[in-house]
């Protein structure tokens, strides 16, 4: 450490335990009002993106702050489905993982493998990094597919440059090419999920890639952080919930035992929304319908009730059904596997998390907070031998 690196300031530091109150970054991705329930990407409202975009235009819209013209939409997304192949030899390191590992597992280390097969990995070129996140958007669906696949003994199935992403994961996923409305709702998914300002796995991120690291490294960080239960898992919790209530005549009971026992009802509240969540509007919608396309309508009724209760028994505290209740409902009807839940979330994620590394590399400073000493001082140290 350097000489100047040893003094400290003098004014007394703020201490602000989990950051809740600490702007750490600028940014132009997303803007979140959460008293208003309010996401916007680039200013553009949710609800209006997933009604209308896709989730390629998505993606460009974060990448690029604007919207694309029919041309530059078509010519990205062509460049984005080229890269959706992995190495052979990274096909190689899927089959020889644990069928039994954990998905997220396995997702965190084949990101981190696909450093290895990449001749720009350590360019911090602005255009290799622009390059470096398109590959890793276009190869996560890939890699998670292919996982899926080896884990249930099933032959791997190769992207179909032709289909946009959310088709291409399902077709790759279930070996046969989705219905539309499959399709869109995944898509809708996606979109909902892709970026959500400084939350913890964005943060983290943005933290690694502000050390000059390589985007690998940092989207590595940004899923480790995403497979924390306070994180990413409360979609698939919501779905283990369903499961144990089974049926909708013991919702009630369910619920308002929760409650009584002052335990948490998964998928409501937010840490961030103090009211209705604004991801959560279109996709309520959505997944009426998918459930029904799919079979699935008495999952949705079950929810549609425990929402009912939820509103009954806590809505005046401004405790409101959050974007996993129905992301939930959603991802089974269309036969995603439950512990594939938050690999799906981090697929969504990734344009986002990549985006704000982008965004911090255009005007770079090491992420370096400060931690509030709680220990003893002046404590002597003692011989080995004197020690009891």
């Amino acid at each position: 450490m350097s000489a100047t690196a040893t003094s400290m300031p003098t004014a007394a530091p703020n201490v602000d335990k989990g950051l809740a109150n600490t702007v750490a970054a600028e940014t132009q991705l997303s803007f979140i009002d959460g008293s208003a329930g309010v996401l916007e990407y680039v200013g553009i409202d949710i609800d209006s993106l997933a009604r209308n975009s896709t989730f390629e235009e998505t993606i460009f819209l974060l990448w690029n702050r604007r919207l694309p013209t029919r041309t530059e939409l078509e010519a990205f997304s062509t460049e984005l489905h080229s890269e959706a192949d992995i190495p052979p030899e990274l096909l190689r390191l899927v089959e020889g993982l644990p069928v039994t590992a954990s998905p997220m597992h396995a997702l965190r280390t084949l990101v981190s493998g696909l450093a290895l097969f990449d001749p720009e990995a350590d360019v911090n070129s602005p255009e290799a990094n622009r390059r470096k996140a398109v590959r890793l958007v276009a190869k996560t669906p890939t890699l998670i597919a292919a996982f899926d696949r080896h884990r249930r003994g099933q032959p791997f199935v190769a992207p179909d440059r032709t289909l946009d992403i959310a088709t291409s994961f399902l077709r790759m996923l279930n070996g046969e090419t989705p219905s539309p409305a499959m399709a869109r709702a995944l898509d809708v998914c996606l979109i909902l999920h892709a970026d959500h300002g400084l939350n913890a796995s964005t943060f983290a991120a943005r933290v690694t890639i502000a050390t000059l690291s390589d985007l690998y490294s940092a989207m590595t960080t940004a899923i480790g952080t995403l497979k924390g239960p306070l994180h990413g898992g409360a979609n698939e919790g919501v779905m283990v919930m369903l499961n144990e209530i089974g049926d909708i005549a013991k919702v009630e009971p369910y619920v308002m035992g929760k409650l009584e026992r002052k335990d948490l009802v998964m998928g409501f509240g937010h840490r961030v929304y103090k009211t209705t969540d604004p991801r959560a509007g279109f996709l309520k919608t959505f997944a009426r319908q998918v459930a029904a396309d799919t079979g699935n309508l008495p999952l949705y009724e079950m929810s549609r009730r425990i929402e009912e209760i939820m509103a009954r028994e806590v809505g005046a505290k401004g405790i409101y059904p959050n974007v996993d209740f129905y992301s939930a409902t959603t991802y089974h009807s269309i036969g995603i596997a439950l512990d594939l839940f938050t690999p799906m979330f981090a697929m969504a994620r990734m344009p986002g998390w990549l985006g704000h590394c982008l965004e911090q590399l255009s005007d770079n400073k090491l992420i370096r907070p400060r931690a509030e000493y709680t220990g003893p001082h002046g404590v002597a140290y003692v011989p080995i031998e004197g020690r009891s």
